[in-house]
């Protein structure tokens, strides 16, 4: 069973906001009271927090799916409805939210540090917000907002000055121990070590932390032992400690090759751009500053190795200590050497301006409508698509088993210049109308559908222009109907041509008359 997880994808949503309530107030002797319909109340957020307490994402793996609590929906008496609970959830410091595609979001650092994973929905206004000196009585409400919902990644990157690399079996653990309060699991066989391991260390004024990862073996590129999975716990170390082992039994190694071998491996590892020095650029691991310990010097054949090898490791430029992990020899020096290095480091970004980009303002511009149409085609007929934050949240607030809520979406779309750049992209009566993207609403498009619903006088919750809105004919039907009254006129025109070339239109009107008053005077005489 997992006791230490650094890497989780988490399914976060968050709370759908209430719907609007519709009510009228309705008293003794207030026949008028009027709408009283309460807002529903918003969807919680979920929200990552740096907590102190937290050292793991075990929680997250066995439990990846956290959703917030849904708002209350709006009630009578303008009583609006709960606000849903935000739900906080604990991470560890040094934590990294990303995207399944790598994109950093936030990088968490610092107790309290929190990012909002994903927002609540908004609650729907009741019937009382949606009254107006021109709908006095709306006889509906808008619905709630379904809350924000993402798959996130969750790496952990301890928060370390110094590093601990090496070889398994090197003595790093050992090391990390006799220099701090930490206990790591320390054995006699290799990869005792499978989570990293943090330590405080004083060094005179200078408080620091060190960590040890699992160790490091030719071809952890490529998989081979632990691999790379911890070294994104080394990223945020100012330096890297390289502990050699001199007391190896081993007749194939040797503290100069394990260094080399270190060496390619740490170039060939890639750090996150989720980390940034203090000039805002990411500094490979390789070119870090970097210490040299040789270890287990208290073995016979450690003290020779370490004079050996310690001539040629300086001539390369490194700074060499031969410590014991077992008898602490030479781990005052180093802790200083440590501190150093983390004191420059520190002095560094206290001393560097920080890079704050210029606020910019970009004020909407006069001509910006909001929303944009895209015009697209689907099985051979033109399709317009309308884009925009305002429509898409419009036409999930409205509910379309009500007549009135339609129209009302309909005089906003009008109002906002929907209808109009609909004209002006070359849109037909009964063409589809798409609002959102893949999951939007679908229209037929009728541009009779004119703003003012508040000046006809119709029932709460109808609306006369979407009355018979179930009975509309499809386009099919229309193009038939179109076809049968083009037959028809034909017909007609054929018909009143034949009688033209007949002779029937050459009788004068006088001609006419005098046959019917002739006709009517006959009728008289038979009656007398």
């Amino acid at each position: 069973m997992a006791s230490f997880v650094d890497r989780v994808v988490l399914h976060v949503s968050g709370g759908t906001g209430g719907h609007g309530c519709v009510s009228v107030k309705r008293e003794k002797f207030k026949p008028l009271g009027g709408p009283d319909g309460g807002n529903g109340g918003n969807g919680g957020d979920v929200i990552l927090r740096v907590s102190s307490q937290t050292t793991t994402l075990l929680d997250y793996h066995h439990a990846p799916h956290r959703h917030a609590t849904n708002g209350g929906p709006g009630m009578g008496d303008w009583r609006g409805g709960k606000n849903g609970e935000t739900l906080v959830l604990p991470v560890p410091d040094g934590t990294v939210v990303k995207t399944k595609d790598g994109e950093v979001l936030a990088d968490l650092v610092g107790e309290g540090t929190e990012y909002i994973a994903a927002a609540g929905g908004l609650g729907g206004l009741g019937n009382a917000a949606l009254s107006s000196q021109k709908r006095r009585a709306p006889g509906f409400a808008l619905l709630g907002i379904e809350g924000e919902s993402s798959d996130i990644v969750l790496e952990l990157k301890s928060i370390a000055d110094i590093a601990l690399v090496g070889f398994p079996s090197a003595g790093k653990s050992s090391l990390i121990a006799a220099m701090s309060a930490a206990r790591p699991k320390i054995a006699d066989y290799p990869f005792t070590t499978l989570v990293p391991n943090l330590g405080v260390v004083q060094a005179g004024d200078i408080r620091f932390t060190i960590a040890d990862v699992p160790g490091l073996i030719e071809g952890a590129s490529e998989g081979k032992g632990l691999g790379h999975n911890f070294l994104r716990h080394v990223e945020r170390c100012a330096a890297l400690v390289h502990v050699l082992d001199c007391g190896t039994l081993e007749s194939d190694r040797d503290p100069l090759s394990d260094l080399a071998i270190i060496e390619a491996e740490l170039e060939k590892y890639a750090v996150d751009m989720s980390y940034a020095g203090v000039d805002g650029e990411v500094v490979p691991l390789n070119e870090r500053p970097k210490l040299v310990v040789l270890n287990k010097v208290d073995l016979p054949d450690g003290k020779d190795m370490a004079e050996f090898v310690r001539p040629d490791l300086e001539a390369r430029g490194y700074r060499v200590f031969e410590v014991s992990a077992t008898s602490h020899e030479g781990l005052r020096p180093l802790s200083f050497a440590m501190a150093e290095i983390v004191k420059a480091a520190r002095d560094a970004v206290e001393v560097a301006p920080p890079k704050v980009a210029p606020p910019v303002l970009r004020p909407r511009a006069v001509n910006e409508s909001g929303f944009r149409i895209r015009r697209e085609e689907k099985n051979l007929e033109p399709l317009f698509r309308v884009l925009g934050e305002k429509p898409v949240r419009w036409v999930k607030q409205t509910d379309f088993t009500n007549e009135e809520a339609i129209g009302y979406l309909a005089d906003r779309l009008a109002k906002l210049g929907v209808e109009t750049e609909l004209f002006k992209v070359g849109a037909k009566p009964g063409d589809t109308v798409v609002i959102g993207e893949d999951d939007g609403v679908v229209f037929d498009w009728e541009p009779t559908m004119m703003a003012g619903a508040e000046l006809l006088a119709t029932p709460r919750g109808t609306d006369i222009r979407v009355a018979d809105i179930g009975d509309r004919p499809t386009r099919s039907q229309k193009r038939e109907e179109q076809i049968e009254r083009r037959e028809a006129k034909a017909a007609a025109r054929a018909e009143l041509e034949a009688e033209r070339k007949a002779g029937i239109w050459t009788e004068s009107v006088s001609r006419r008359r005098a046959q019917t008053v002739k006709e009517s005077n006959l009728d008289a005489g038979d009656d007398d």
